[in-house]
């Protein structure tokens, strides 16, 4: 074959021919090719497929149907398209749009929800609903009225039962040890009321998830109000435990930690003591109950005592015993048990003797005994013989010229002047220019804080938990 100078190889009808054969060969191999392949690969494509479908056309009915119940969102159209849920349509608000989205994505083999619902936000489609859930829930209402009203009716029926049987003061007057506790008990009583008419009343309205509600919100309420008002709860449990235990009786001398007074009365807020000064002291019962209460006036017997120093030449066992015999012979003194005298110290210049004696301070005033005590024994123990020597301090100066002056000028007195009275000798007691110790002081029992103490008390002005029908602690 021969090809002229600047023609086309692909010119001539042979070759163009050759082509041609060969493309419709390559199309007629191509259905041989496919017919290769396995026919269980096929099927199982074709059923995939198909279940696929069948799923998402299940999905979209039933997401479709639940939409038409609720009349909200009728307006929403579904696609589901492996899955994957479309939503079109309009709703009036974005809460119905995301209540819808809501409601797609908790159905079984849904992937994802594709949110394409256009928000009206017309006044009629958010105002209409509105109004018809107001009057629905009117019309409910009214119709229940007759039932509210005989909850109301049987809430008052209990509370009033209550309040009726708390105010039988006679009742709990009997049944509780005092006035204060009797009060508790009828406090009690018409809480309990109260609740149990709540209780009812909401099992007849059908509200009990309500009444759970209000319990524990009630009782979180309380735990919060006891931990903000802790110390008025102690006090007050405080006063109740001291109105039962009945640690004191009115008029009781008496020393609570550091404060001493008569008792006036025990209130449910504090102790009312009158002082030894004669002004009224209020302690909280929180104190009073954890504090330490010393009763002077329980025990009649009361001990006294004192110390006095004698020379430490002269004989301390006579001196003791001299001392004793001389409290004894004073009328407010117990025989039984006997006043006593020890050693208490020995010092530089003299022994130091403590006394002790008994007296019934019921009949004698304590501190006017003790101070009768202390003259008639310094008065004997001076008749006796026996010095009460004060304390010697010894001087040493080194130089002798420093020494003589000293003594010069403590000597020597000016001109045209006397002894001072406090350097003349003093004269020695005498029996005949002493009067006798009774004759001086009176040791009765001082009644003027008891008559302060009685006319407060004579002041209704507060209750007084202080029974005397009831036993002490």
């Amino acid at each position: 074959m021969t090809v002229s100078k600047g023609s086309s190889p692909f010119a001539t009808p042979r070759v163009r021919w050759s082509i041609t054969l060969a493309t419709l060969l390559a199309i007629l191999c191509l259905p041989a090719a496919q017919a290769q392949l396995p026919e269980s690969e096929i099927s199982a494509y074709i059923d995939t497929t198909s279940e696929n479908s069948s799923e998402d056309q299940r999905i979209q009915a039933r997401i479709a149907g639940v939409y038409q119940m609720l009349e909200p969102l009728a307006g929403v159209e579904v696609e589901v398209r492996e899955g994957v849920v479309l939503l079109s349509g309009s709703v009036s608000n974005n809460v119905q749009a995301e209540r819808a989205l809501s409601l797609a994505s908790q159905f079984p083999g849904v992937v994802t929800v594709d949110d394409g619902i256009e928000r009206r936000l017309d006044v009629q489609g958010n105002l209409s609903p509105m109004l018809a859930k107001i009057q629905s829930d009117l019309n409910q209402w009214l119709r229940a009225l007759p039932l509210v009203g005989l909850a109301l009716l049987i809430f008052i029926v209990v509370v009033y039962l209550g309040y009726s049987l708390a105010r039988w003061s006679r009742l709990w007057l009997r049944l509780t040890p005092n006035p204060f506790v009797a009060e508790l008990a009828a406090q009690a009583v018409r809480i309990v009321a109260i609740l149990v008419g709540l209780v009812v009343t909401l099992n007849l309205l059908g509200a009990t998830a309500l009444m759970a509600t209000i319990l524990g919100g009630a009782g979180v309420v309380g735990l919060a109000i006891g931990f903000a008002v802790r110390d008025t709860m102690e006090n007050y449990i405080s006063s109740i435990m001291l109105s039962l235990r009945q640690p004191f009786r009115a008029n009781d001398h008496v020393v609570i930690n550091e404060f001493e007074g008569k008792v006036v009365r025990l209130t449910s807020r504090a102790t009312v003591l009158m002082t030894l000064d004669g002004n009224q002291l209020r302690i909280p019962n929180a104190m009073v109950f954890k504090g330490v209460i010393l009763n002077y006036t329980r025990n009649p017997q009361r001990r006294f005592k004192f110390e006095l120093g004698v020379a430490s030449a002269d004989n301390a066992v006579r001196a003791m015993s001299v001392g004793v015999d001389a409290m004894q012979s004073l009328p407010f003194v117990l025989k039984e048990p006997r006043a006593r005298a020890i050693i208490a110290s020995v010092g530089d210049s003299n022994t130091v003797l403590n006394f002790t004696g008994w007296i019934n301070q019921h009949e004698t005033d304590f501190g006017g005994a003790r101070s009768l005590a202390i003259q008639t024994v310094t008065n004997t123990l001076d008749e006796q013989g026996f010095s009460m020597p004060e304390p010697i301090y010894r001087l040493r100066f080194d130089s002798p010229s420093t020494r003589q002056s000293l003594v010069d000028a403590a000597t020597e007195l000016p001109p045209g002047t006397e002894p001072s009275e406090g350097s003349k000798k003093q004269p020695g007691p005498s029996s005949t220019s002493r009067l006798h110790a009774e004759e001086v002081m009176d040791v009765s029992p001082d009644t003027h804080i008891d008559g302060m103490v009685n006319e407060e008390r004579a002041i209704e002005n507060e209750t007084d938990l202080l029974d005397a029908k009831r036993p002490v602690e």
